[in-house]
Order: C-alpha cells, then sequence, then structure tokens
C-alpha cells in the first residue's frame, strides 16, 4: 500500500484547475455502450476508478483511443458478451462499484446485463435495490446468485417496455442506470423522485444529443420517450464539486491564498453557501473561486442563536461527499457545528484520527458529530493515520497540511480514485507531500 509523508504548516498560494468530475464520468463512459457509433468524452480524470471503468470497457470490446491527456474515443461496435461470463469479469466488476452503470445500457441495447457484487468504499450500507426494482418495472427478469454474489437481469425479444415508476429513494446511479435503460424502451418511461444531480443533468443532455427523448432535466420527475437507436456525439464533462469543496477547505485549514479556476459556479448549487456558513470568505471571479487567506473564520449561528447543524440531503440538498470535508474544515473554526450525516453510516468513523490529532469532536452516534473549533489557537499535530474511504482519506489529507509536524497517510490508494496526482498538483502551489510507494 501507498503512504504519504506530509509536513504541515505549509502555505499554499496560486492556482489550482479542479479536475473532470468522477460521479459523472462512471456514468457518461457507461453510456457510451448504448450506441454502436463514436462517442468522444473531454475532461475524463486520470483517477483509479474512472481507469478501471475504460479498462472494463476494453475488455468489453470497446475501442478505446486516447486522443490527448483528459480526452478518449469509444466505439462500442463489437461487445463481446460472452465476456460477461468469464472470471476475470467477475473479479474487475467487484473491484469498482461503479461497474453496476454498465447494466443499463446493455440491458437497453442487448437484452441482458450481468455483474457481481461491486465494491468501493466502505461507507456504510449501500443496497442496489433501486437499479434492480426499475429494471423490472421496465420488464426485465431479475436474478441474484447469492452464492457467487452475481446479480443478472435480462428481458424477453431483447426489449423492455415504458412504464411508470416511484423510485423508493432518490438514486443517483439508480436513477442514471434507470434512465439509460429506458431510454431505449418501448413506449413513454416517467421517474418520479428521480435524483437530479447536475451530473445527472449532464447525463441527460448527452443521450438527447444522441437522440434519446428525455424531458424534466433538473427535476425530480423525468420523462423518456423510448427510441428505436441512439448515435455518437460529443461530451464534456463538468469540473469536480467535490474537488472544489476540498480545496475551499483546504485553503481555509492552512490559512492560504488560492484560485479554484474554471469552477462552473452555476452547477455547484448550495456548496459555496455551506462553506460561507463556517466564516470562509469567497470570492466569485467569473467562473473562478478565489479564497483569501483568513487567519480566522467564525461558524455562524442560526437566527435564533443555537447551534448551527449541516447535515446531507440529496440535490439540490448538500451533497454527502463534502460532508468529510466540511467536518475536518470546522475544527479549526470559531465557534461549533453540529454535523449530521444522514445518508452513510460509517463515514463519520475517521474522526477518531482527528481526535487523535488534537480536534475537540463528540462522535454522538455512527451520524452525528459535535464540532467545537480551535480557532486555530491550537494546531493539530502530526499522526500516522489510514484512509478508510475517498473522502476521509482527503479530509485527514487537509488535516495533515494544516497539522504542526509530520504525518502518515497509509491506504492512499482510497485517495487516488477519487483525485487525480493529488500530491503532484498540491505541491506545485506550496504543499509539501511526498508519496512513497
Amino acid at each position: 500500500m501507498g503512504t504519504f509523508k506530509v509536513t504541515g504548516g505549509k502555505k499554499l498560494k496560486g492556482e489550482i484547475i479542479p479536475q473532470g468530475a468522477k460521479n459523472e464520468a462512471l456514468q457518461i463512459i457507461s453510456a457510451v455502450l448504448l450506441t454502436p457509433e463514436e462517442v468522444v468524452i473531454k475532461n475524463i480524470p486520470a483517477i483509479r476508478d474512472v481507469m478501471k471503468l475504460i479498462d472494463l470497457m476494453i475488455d468489453l470490446g470497446v475501442k478505446v483511443s486516447k486522443l490527448s491527456e483528459d480526452t478518449y474515443s469509444f466505439k462500442a461496435d463489437n461487445i463481446n458478451l460472452d465476456f460477461l461470463n468469464s472470471a476475470e469479469f467477475k473479479q474487475k466488476g467487484a473491484a469498482l462499484r461503479g461497474s453496476i452503470m454498465i447494466i443499463g445500457p446493455l440491458l437497453a441495447r442487448f437484452g441482458k446485463g450481468y455483474i457481481p457484487s461491486p465494491g468501493g468504499d466502505k461507507i456504510g450500507r449501500r443496497r442496489l435495490d433501486t437499479h434492480f426494482v426499475g429494471f423490472m418495472k421496465l420488464g426485465a427478469k431479475f436474478e441474484y446468485l447469492a452464492s457467487e454474489q452475481f446479480y443478472k437481469v435480462s428481458c424477453e425479444n431483447n426489449k423492455l417496455k415504458g412504464c411508470y415508476m416511484l423510485l423508493d429513494e432518490a438514486s443517483v446511479t439508480g436513477t442514471a442506470n434507470i434512465l439509460m435503460a429506458a431510454s431505449l424502451a418501448e413506449g413513454t418511461t416517467t421517474i418520479y423522485n428521480a435524483a437530479c444531480e447536475p451530473y445527472l443533468q449532464q447525463l441527460c443532455k448527452m443521450l438527447n444529443r444522441m437522440g434519446a427523448n428525455i424531458s424534466g432535466i433538473g427535476s425530480n420527475l423525468l420523462t423518456i420517450q423510448g427510441v428505436e437507436s441512439l448515435k455518437g456525439t460529443e461530451h464534456t464533462m463538468l469540473p469536480d464539486m467535490i474537488e472544489i469543496g476540498s480545496f475551499i477547505g483546504m485553503a481555509a485549514m492552512t490559512g492560504s491564498e488560492i484560485t479554484i479556476k474554471n469552477c462552473q459556479i452555476a452547477e455547484l448549487g448550495i456548496i459555496p453557501d455551506i462553506f460561507k456558513r463556517l466564516g470562509i470568505k469567497l470570492e466569485f471571479r467569473g467562473d473562478d473561486i478565489f479564497v483569501p487567506a483568513q487567519e480566522n473564520y467564525e461558524i455562524e449561528s442560526f437566527i435564533d442563536g443555537s447551534i448551527l447543524t449541516i447535515s446531507d440531503a440529496p440535490w439540490p440538498g448538500f451533497t454527502p461527499d463534502l460532508i468529510s470535508i466540511i467536518l475536518v474544515t470546522a475544527t479549526q473554526a470559531r465557534g461549533n457545528v453540529l454535523i449530521h450525516q444522514k445518508m452513510f453510516e460509517s463515514r463519520l468513523f475517521f474522526v477518531d484520527n482527528l481526535i487523535d490529532m488534537g480536534a475537540k469532536i463528540i462522535l454522538c452516534d455512527p451520524h452525528r458529530a459535535n464540532v467545537m473549533g480551535l480557532d486555530k489557537k491550537m494546531p493539530l499535530k502530526g499522526i500516522t493515520m489510514s484512509s478508510p474511504d475517498i473522502r476521509a482519506g482527503v479530509a485527514m489529507l487537509i488535516a495533515a497540511m494544516s497539522a504542526k509536524g509530520t504525518s502518515t497517510i497509509k491506504n492512499i490508494e482510497q485517495i487516488d480514485r477519487g483525485y487525480q496526482f493529488i500530491d503532484k498538483r498540491l505541491n506545485q502551489i506550496g504543499a509539501d507531500i511526498v508519496r512513497i510507494d
């Protein structure tokens, strides 16, 4: 396992460009299976999970060409469905949670799709029922082989039929998977309680350019008129909102002045406002976010004077992927805040490491943590810790960069799954991070 050695207390200064959005990439790349024509995708992040999905596409028979550093061409005109039954596919699919996204396109175009129980972050229970219940409502047959932890779906005559469905949860990946399947189904599909994240809106817009007929984009009620086939297109992915939020927290914790370039601010929703509620100053300069150096930042209270609570929620609420970042940023603010992670029951367990570094946090239960800010009067101290998941790993990295002394972060493969060349990019603006393989 790789390790970061982080020397804390370094001021950052300069510009940094956020990578393409990881969560969008997994959906968009899977969508190339819907057409035999060429699809060109720009701003693809060179991160572990995305590269694994591209490798999986190649194994399935997709012709993949790298056109530039972040641009790829995909052509799925000769798919090898036999690969889905191979031991190699079971191994590779199980190592990547994003592999679940290929089922919808395969089912829509070829009438069947297989996937092993996918991996991913160990952040609590992440059920897949929404995906498969949606497929069954479209007319697919579902089978789960418990002994092999293998999911199978298929449909008669290789054709799904549109229907009305009310999702039991506004699952982003579930909505995307069902949406892709419905795009080639017969008739009209209506999805109520659909997720409406910007990345899902991006997928809808891309599918419409390919010839799909999707309306209600940006709302929780999507209507899909099925079409016979889809064509090729070009697509440019949004910058990663989670990276943008991470850089804001990093600047505040280290008292640094940085400019985050090309942020597509209109697509960030409530994210900037939540950081402002921690007292962090932000300046919008076109589509760039300038974070000035601050010696201190003070957490707001609610209007009645009660302690601020920050919780996650489906979009347009605050994304759960930034809860870890908000929590670690609050440890050096002035004031108190209650962090309520509603959606995953294991995502706050990394706070034990922050407590060992000197943070004042009470973990009330698996979902809630009370953070008492140190107001930068007591810097965190460097320790040795291990990254349990992508977002906690970067929260630990932020803590280490602000700490006094040297920290060691193990299992950085988790960080590499979601952040491309993070050590090199941060070192270019003043960080001191050494990668040890």
